[in-house]
Formats: structure tokens, C-alpha cells, sequence
């Protein structure tokens, strides 16, 4: 007979509890968490989410669900929902200093290139992903996992405040900072790295002039965005800088001296908006980073999104944990007894879609950031050709896609 959910089985109950209905705990409750914990019910097991924030966080950043993503939430019953809340974006407007248009990218275009993605905010993402998993799953919402101990059975886990429990797997789905990792593979700095970006978000009071566009404006290393969610208005700033000795992703009074110091001297709006830099209390700054690790698993410890491979701010960071958070959870529904295969499985096949976002990170970052004037006007003539781009790649993926040999559907 299985034990309470999350608790220790006696051990001659192990071998049941481990082929039946193992207990998984999941650090993070953004979006692969919720995925993850959807689909680990879905085949039997126990899951339970822990999460650091009071709540779901909230973060207007618009995200895209594309690709392999697509299928997972159709099959969770929730793309009428995303489409609900998408944000309806339907151009990106380059603009100079004087505010006149300068490059021009159909968004349609490529969201029918795309074949079915959707963009919403991040927070509407979230909270509907968790809908989908409340019902079957449990959520600790204002803690956090500060030990991890694993033995041949299980591992015991300490809380910030809750009780210490026992699960049988634990899996990091924290972020970029994962406190997982930390406590299972070793110290940020052995697997983090600066891409030689920073970027700065920035909710605005006021509504967006342009409901349906979104307004770019680039000097050399540096971009300004205003993206309308909902109409009202995120200011994005992304900026090229080497990483800053002592940074503090939590630390907002140094976030508001990086984005004034880097954007100084810039024209069109950007003078405004950095007056709105200094008078804020939510801005959010973060490295742009990547996560590279040369496994993502450690006993009965793995990683999902981006605490086991983050591909940086151009890289589907959400799409890729949905679609792993899949993958994950049909191979251990496969092996249910034998984690370690099923973390090998997950790996492999989940890396196919993982390290080609990674190693193209400068060329994405050279098209919105670019470092030169020269590049600027470059990259201004080839926005033209981007919704073409767009619809060859979505074909050169349906061609390898029917090279490839069936798998089952789970």
C-alpha cells in the first residue's frame, strides 16, 4: 500500500509505491511546473509543486507558444483559452530617433509560418497552465526547498517552512537562479553564463499608442520596445554590457543605475522613459543568460526549462518548457520504476530541441540588438524578408519531420 502523498512507504511497500504512484516534487510553479505536474497526474503519479512566490507571479512579457508547444497544449484542452488571451499583436514597427518607421515585420505572416502559435503574456500563460493542474496536483505556494537529501529510495526534503517530506523524485523547474540546481549539481556560477546581453522590463501606467504594434527603437548595443498587452504598454530595454561585478538580480535600485547609465544620451523617447525607470518600484532587470550543464539529472534530482538549459531571451524559453515538461512526464510514465532510463530518454530527445536554440544565440541577438550602426541599417532591410524566412524554415521542419521515423503517441 502507497504511503500519504509525499511522505515515506514503508520499505517493503517501495517497489509498489515506485511502479504505481510515485511521488514527484516540483520546484516552480511558472510554466513548466504546472505542465509538468498536469501531465505526471495524467499517468498515475503524485505530484506537488512548490513555488517561492506568495502566488503566481505576475510579469506582462509576452511569450510564445509555437512548435512542439502547440500540440502539448491542444492536448491539454487549452489553446481556445491562449488564443483568448493573446495579445493580438500584429506588426513590429522599427523606428528611428525621429520616430518615423524604418523597418517593418508582418507578425501574421509569421504566426501562419509559425503554424499556430500563439503570443501571450507570461502571466496569463501561467495562471492558465495552473488551472489546468490545481485540481491534480498540489501547490505550496510562499516556500521553497532548502535541502535535498537522496538515498537508494528517495529523497528527503527540507522546506523554509514547511514540514521536511519524503518524495521519490524531485525535479527543478526554477528558473535561471534554481535553487534545484544549486542544492543538486553545485554552485550559479558553474553553469551559468553571461551571453553579453541584459535585459530590463518595465510595466507603463499609460495606454499603448498603437494597440497592435509593437514600436522598436535601436541605437548601437542597444534596443528600447514598447509591446501593447491589453492595452496598456511594457517598455522593454535589451543592451548589450559585459557582466557586472556584484549583480544582484533581486537588487532594484541597481537595476534602475545599469538601464540609466547604458541608455543615456539615446534619442526618440527613451529620455522619457528612463524618468520612468527612476520613479518605478517594479522594474525588472536579469542577465541574459544561457544554462549549460553536461547532464540534467543527479540521482533522483533532473532539471526542466531553463534551470537545466536556458537559451537565453531569443530562445522559446516557454515553448521548450512545455514541450519538456511532456516529454518528461511520458518517459517516466514509460519506466515508472527505472528513473534513471526515463531521465536519459527525456534528455536526449528533449536536447534535439534545445542545443540548435542555443547555438543560435548571437545570430538572433545581432538582429535585435545590433552592435553597430551598419547593423542596425542592415538588419532594417532584412526585416522585410523575415515573414519568408519564417515560412521556409516551418517547411524544412514538416520535410525532416516526415524523414523521421514514427514514435507512439502518449
Amino acid at each position: 500500500m502507497a504511503a500519504p502523498h509525499g511522505e515515506p512507504a514503508d520499505p517493503s511497500d517501495r517497489s509498489e509505491t515506485m511502479t504505481t504512484n510515485p511521488s514527484v516534487l516540483i520546484s516552480g510553479a511558472g510554466v513548466g511546473g504546472p505542465t509538468l505536474a498536469y501531465w505526471l497526474a495524467e499517468h498515475g503519479f503524485r505530484p506537488t509543486v512548490v513555488e517561492r512566490a506568495a502566488g503566481l507571479r505576475t510579469s506582462g512579457n509576452p511569450v510564445d507558444v509555437r512548435g512542439p508547444a502547440v500540440q502539448v497544449v491542444e492536448r491539454m484542452g487549452l489553446m481556445e483559452r491562449l488564443r483568448e488571451a493573446a495579445t493580438e499583436v500584429t506588426a513590429m514597427r522599427f523606428v528611428n530617433d525621429a520616430g518615423c518607421e524604418v523597418g517593418r515585420v508582418d507578425m501574421r505572416a509569421m504566426q501562419q509560418a509559425g503554424g499556430g502559435e500563439v503570443e501571450v503574456t507570461r502571466t496569463d500563460l501561467a495562471r492558465i497552465l495552473h488551472e489546468a493542474s490545481r485540481d491534480s496536483a498540489e501547490f505550496l505556494f510562499d516556500d521553497t526547498i532548502t535541502s535535498l537529501t537522496q538515498d537508494d529510495d528517495g529523497v528527503d526534503v527540507t522546506f523554509e517552512k514547511s514540514a521536511p517530506r519524503r518524495f521519490d523524485l524531485v525535479i527543478g523547474a526554477d528558473g535561471l537562479h534554481s535553487t534545484t540546481r544549486r542544492l543538486a549539481f553545485g554552485p550559479e556560477e558553474e553553469f551559468v553564463r553571461h551571453t553579453g546581453l541584459y535585459v530590463a522590463t518595465l510595466q507603463l501606467d499609460d495606454t499603448a499608442e498603437q494597440e497592435r504594434d509593437v514600436v522598436l527603437h535601436n541605437a548601437p548595443g542597444r534596443l528600447v520596445s514598447l509591446h501593447p498587452v491589453h492595452g496598456r504598454t511594457l517598455a522593454a530595454f535589451i543592451f548589450r554590457g559585459p557582466a557586472v561585478e556584484g549583480f544582484d538580480h533581486r537588487d532594484i535600485a541597481q537595476h534602475k543605475r545599469i538601464v540609466t547609465d547604458a541608455y543615456a544620451g539615446d534619442g526618440w523617447r527613451v529620455p522619457e522613459l528612463l524618468e520612468r525607470v527612476r520613479a518605478a518600484d517594479d522594474l525588472w532587470l536579469d542577465s541574459v543568460s544561457q544554462v549549460r550543464l553536461d547532464t540534467w539529472s543527479s540521482g533522483r534530482v533532473a532539471l526542466l526549462g531553463d534551470a537545466g538549459s536556458s537559451v537565453s531571451l531569443f530562445g522559446d524559453g516557454s515553448t521548450l518548457a512545455i514541450a519538456g515538461a511532456h516529454t518528461l512526464a511520458k518517459e517516466l510514465a514509460a519506466t515508472p520504476g527505472d528513473h534513471r532510463s526515463a531521465f536519459a530518454r527525456y534528455e536526449a530527445e528533449h536536447r534535439t530541441l534545445v542545443d540548435p536554440k542555443q547555438s543560435h544565440v548571437q545570430a538572433a541577438a545581432s538582429m535585435m540588438v545590433p552592435a553597430t550602426r551598419a547593423g542596425i541599417v542592415t538588419r532594417n532591410l532584412a526585416t522585410r524578408l523575415w515573414p519568408a524566412a519564417a515560412g521556409v524554415g516551418r517547411l524544412r521542419g514538416r520535410l525532416t519531420a516526415r524523414r523521421r521515423p514514427a514514435r507512439a503517441a502518449v
